[in-house]
């Protein structure tokens, strides 16, 4: 049996091999297939090939919704959360002018380092990577796709 790794800065990202990995080989195996096809010359593969390249480009835009979409409700979820943490810390919402990106990174900061990491962040306009590289106690979120 594997044991789970401690989430930290380094292996936070996931990487799903049916998802990422084969369904774009596929993808790209099909377009390439189909512009292959194309360039035979045959004036009979010209619509089959068009539909193998067409089809891609369209398994590419649901292929990349699938993948934003869920992203873009748990960032909502994470910043309700990351915004009820600051007003139990400190009895105030999080500073309007955080950007989602630098609040879905405050999310691993425990609670000793999240108030100074938001002054930080604002004060250097600190990115995403930034603000995960200064976490010095990571909080995994073992919950994110």
């Amino acid at each position: 049996m594997k044991m789970k790794q401690t989430q930290n800065f380094k292996n936070h990202t996931i990487f799903l091999k049916g998802f990422h990995g084969l369904l774009s080989i596929g993808i790209l195996g099909l377009a390439g297939g189909g512009v292959s096809y194309l360039l035979q010359g045959d004036a009979n593969a010209t619509y089959p090939a068009s539909l193998f390249i067409l089809i891609s480009l369209l398994l590419t835009v649901i292929m990349w919704y699938l993948r934003i979409f869920p992203l873009k409700a748990q960032d909502r979820a994470i910043r309700a959360e990351e915004n009820l943490r600051h007003y139990v810390l400190t009895g105030k919402l999080l500073p309007p002018n955080l950007k989602i990106s630098q609040i879905v990174a405050l999310r691993f900061a425990p609670d000793d380092e999240f108030l100074h990491l938001i002054e930080q962040t604002l004060d250097k306009n600190l990115t995403q990577k930034e603000i995960k590289k200064e976490i010095k106690n990571w909080k995994s979120d073992e919950y994110r796709v």
